[in-house]
């Protein structure tokens, strides 16, 4: 009931003082003693707090045991020092707080969203504490995850999106640690063994590989305070190695998945750019006006809206750590499945070497600084940012300065870097659909 109440509130309290927020939030940053990197923006309206927890943990870091990682993490708030997973779970709510995790490519993620009341801020800390520190990793509970994941993966050999973005991924990265499927293959997870889970915990979850964000009503020497009591929890532990370098492709490669359905599902791509890289900026804003702008997109009008090949058509860049992935992705009837892969395929090359026009980058200019507060609105996206910012060594002023360097692109420097970047005569292309041939 208390969490009901105290969401209710915030809410409210939200509405009242969104209209307030203007400028980007600026980050604060130090290290701690044992040398976690913090990194803290002051939140004074909304009597609340946000913690983020980001270790270099994702499943980039399986090595040769796809879903450890994953399941490394899912597994933290299934006990701790005693507490099982519904105590702890109703701990938190009876506080009103709100514990998350995650895990991608590149990292792992725990999360506490409090009131900053000071009686529920310093039992919800304590607890997530608990959690971070001493996870009891209980035998039955990992028997109950690894047979949830080993179902789900068989549920995936149904799901012909899954089939076709896992062997997009292996045809793009081969043997790179990005390669490797996030939740494992059956076989990796059925070879999963408790103690993998801890040694992974116990290698990965330490100060000098991770950071913390803070976001919310605290000063900074309320903020330091946090700081090192997060700080002290961990072990000092040492930074992961810098994950090998991907190979860029040097040849076309297709690969088609029999299925039977009456769709295809097709995704083309090539390696993308890194976070922070110097065509981040281009790339993103190229690629909103070729296919991340919805139906405004150029493969969105040519695919769908003037040809009726499809209801929806998408591409994006997701840069990581290393070289992430360029996407288009589009499903489509078996029997026009060429057609629509040609058409794709004329629109990207015409993009990559005339780039955008001056209407088409003005409105993108328009829809993405517009709608920049947006997504910079509460605590919790602001967090979000922060964590993605100390993560990859982004600039402190990234979200300051970001609407000024995307108003400040030029349709010449779109065109170059996509021509520089983009090969259109050297991607994957994943077909899944139709009989094998």
């Amino acid at each position: 009931m208390l969490k009901k109440i105290v969401l209710a509130q915030l809410a409210l309290w939200l509405v009242v003082f969104a209209s307030f927020a203007q400028a980007a939030p600026k980050i604060e940053h130090w290290t701690t003693a044992n040398g976690l990197r913090v990194y803290y923006v002051p939140a004074p309206e909304l009597p609340m707090l946000d913690l983020r927890l980001v270790f270099d943990a994702g499943s980039a870091r399986d090595g040769a045991k796809p879903g450890l990682a994953m399941l490394t993490n899912s597994m933290l708030d299934k006990g701790a020092t005693g507490l099982s997973e519904d105590q702890l779970a109703e701990q938190f709510e009876a506080i009103g707080a709100i514990f998350s995790s995650s895990t991608s490519k590149d990292m792992a993620t725990l999360g506490l969203r409090t009131i900053t009341l000071e009686q529920e801020q310093k039992a919800a800390l304590d607890l997530w504490l608990k959690v971070i520190a001493k996870p009891d990793f209980p035998q039955k509970d990992f028997e109950r995850v690894q047979k949830l994941t080993l179902v789900g993966l068989q549920a995936e050999k149904q799901d012909p999106a899954s089939l076709g973005g896992k062997a997009f991924y292996q045809a793009l990265y081969g043997d790179h640690p990005y390669g490797q499927p996030e939740n494992g293959t059956e076989e990796t997870i059925q070879a999963l063994k408790v103690d993998d889970l801890k040694a992974f915990y116990q290698q990965h979850y330490v100060a000098k590989n991770g950071l913390l964000a803070i976001v919310g009503a605290v000063d900074r020497t309320q903020a330091e305070a946090l700081a090192e009591q997060v700080a002290g929890v961990l072990p000092v532990g040492e930074a992961a190695a810098p994950l090998p370098e991907v190979k860029a492709l040097t040849a076309a490669k297709t690969v088609k998945i029999p299925y039977p359905s009456a769709q295809a599902h097709i995704l083309v791509g090539q390696i993308g750019n890194k976070r922070g890289d110097d065509d981040y900026f281009t790339l993103y804003m190229g690629n909103q006006v070729l296919g991340g702008s919805g139906f405004t997109s150029r493969l969105m009008k040519a695919v769908r809206n003037d040809r009726g090949l499809s209801y929806s058509v998408y591409s994006y860049f997701g840069p990581l750590a290393q070289l992430g992935v360029f996407e288009i992705g589009l499903q489509t009837k078996l029997e026009q499945a060429d057609e629509a892969l040609k058409v794709v395929q004329d629109v990207l090359g015409k993009f990559q070497q005339e780039g955008p026009s001056v209407e088409e980058l003005e409105a993108s200019k328009k829809d993405i600084t517009g709608g920049f507060p947006l997504r910079t609105a509460n605590n919790s996206q602001i967090v979000d940012y922060v964590g993605v910012i100390g993560f990859y060594h982004l600039p402190l002023d990234y979200l300051d300065t970001f609407t000024g360097k995307v108003n400040a692109l030029t349709r010449e420097q779109i065109t170059e870097a996509f021509a520089r970047r983009v090969q259109p005569d050297k991607m994957v292309t994943v077909i899944v659909g139709g009989d094998e041939k």
